[in-house]
């Protein structure tokens, strides 16, 4: 029989697989058979995917509250309910305004399903081992683009774009309701007393914190490389001189890098505090961008930076669900995280649309690179800023709140 807490793992593992990649990553493969059939170009087709990271972005702190009240199980089973009805809108649309509302639901489905809300979900169920198994989910959900691309490329080939997106609804209708539903009902939190200590902030007094907005302008210069390069990678090295086999054979490499970086968390760090890993993982982005930057026509270059840009983006994903409840405590984690996150969803929605008016200027390929680098070491700058001070009596007490 399941423990409980992996029941929760295996639940959200392949609803998080199945939701990352039918409503992020399957867009990718599809955006060019959608211009062709609308009739849009390929800005109105990416500013509505863009639209929807903002939308999540503004759902998540209240998401986030919602299931530090009530859990995840109705929360993130609205959300696959969410999913299936924003899908087949998008798969029926005919207009650019059907076409965005569209990805106005999706959005907020992101918001009710992807990682905020699974990491909140999991901070209610499994409260002693919450971190290990948000590293452990993390690990599961690194395998969402290697499946559901390839796989997005072959239902898109037989049935076309719009089948293949009704087909993701009836997986979020068919598999995910369900599973969600089948998280079961969290046990109640006891009170906490007026005249009780206590180890949590509230949202308002995390919002209040100078070290909640370093952080959160930490991530979101993180959130915003991985974002511009994530659609650009392979177009900068094709500019640098890298042939179009090259190019993909070299920006492959990040995927595993990833999953290698999010498995090094879970053996050489385990016993490390997330403020710890945290740094090597804001420091070595830098590295691996100044390397990109300054020596990005050779192959070996590149396939360092490939290197360190994966391990760094998939341990940061972790860091991004630990670091908030080492720092601010359980009993408030969904608002907080999903507050957190909220500048990164916007610098996620950015990343994209920057990234390519900077590719496409003069010395596109140089300037991307060193802008992206100003970035890294910015975003380096804040999170060791806002770890250093961090004591033990930085956590409220009620005695004195």
């Amino acid at each position: 029989m399941l423990s409980p807490a992996r029941k929760t793992i295996g639940i959200l593992a392949f609803t998080q697989i199945a939701s990352w990649g039918s409503l992020y990553y399957a867009f990718a493969v599809l955006a060019p058979a959608i211009q062709r059939e609308l009739g849009i170009g390929a800005e109105t087709a990416f500013a509505a995917f863009s639209w929807s990271l903002l939308v999540a972005g503004v759902a998540a702190a209240p998401v986030g509250a919602l299931v530090d009240r009530h859990g995840g199980r109705y929360v993130m089973a609205a959300g696959s309910l969410a999913s299936a009805l924003g899908l087949a809108w998008l798969a029926s649309c005919a207009t650019p305004a059907s076409y965005f509302g569209a990805w106005t639901l999706i959005g907020l489905a992101m918001a009710l399903t992807l990682y905020e809300a699974a990491f909140a979900t999991i901070n209610r169920k499994i409260e002693a081992g919450a971190p290990r198994a948000i590293s452990t989910l993390t690990l599961f959900a690194g395998f969402a683009s290697t499946i559901f691309w390839p796989l997005t490329l072959a239902i898109d080939a037989r049935l076309g774009w719009r089948d293949t997106f009704l087909l993701y609804a009836v997986l979020q209708l068919a598999a995910c309701l369900p599973l969600h539903l089948w998280l079961g009902r969290d046990a109640p939190r006891p009170p906490v007393y007026a005249d009780a200590p206590r180890d949590s902030h509230t949202l308002a007094e995390a919002i209040r914190h100078p070290v909640f907005w370093k952080l959160a302008l930490a991530f979101s210069a993180n959130v915003f490389i991985f974002s511009a390069l994530a659609a650009h990678l392979i177009p900068l090295l094709r500019v640098l001189g890298h042939s179009a086999s090259t190019a993909v054979l070299l920006a492959a490499l990040v995927g595993p890098m990833q999953v290698a970086g999010r498995i090094g968390e879970r053996t050489l760090a385990r016993d490390r505090a997330p403020q710890v890993v945290g740094r090597f993982v804001f420091a070595t982005l830098p590295f691996g961008l100044l390397a990109l930057a300054l020596l990005g026509t050779r192959a070996w270059a590149v396939a360092l930076f490939c290197v360190l840009y994966g391990m760094s983006n998939g341990v940061l994903t972790i860091i991004r669900g630990t670091l908030p409840r080492a720092l601010f405590g359980p009993r408030h984690y969904g608002a907080i995280t999903g507050a957190l996150a909220a500048p990164s969803l916007l610098s996620k929605a950015a990343g994209p649309l920057i990234g390519a008016a900077i590719l496409s200027g003069a010395a596109g390929q140089v300037v991307l690179p060193l802008a992206l680098f100003g970035c890294a070491l910015a975003s380096l700058l804040l999170y060791l800023s806002a770890v250093k001070p961090v004591r033990a009596a930085d956590v409220p007490d009620t005695a004195q709140a």
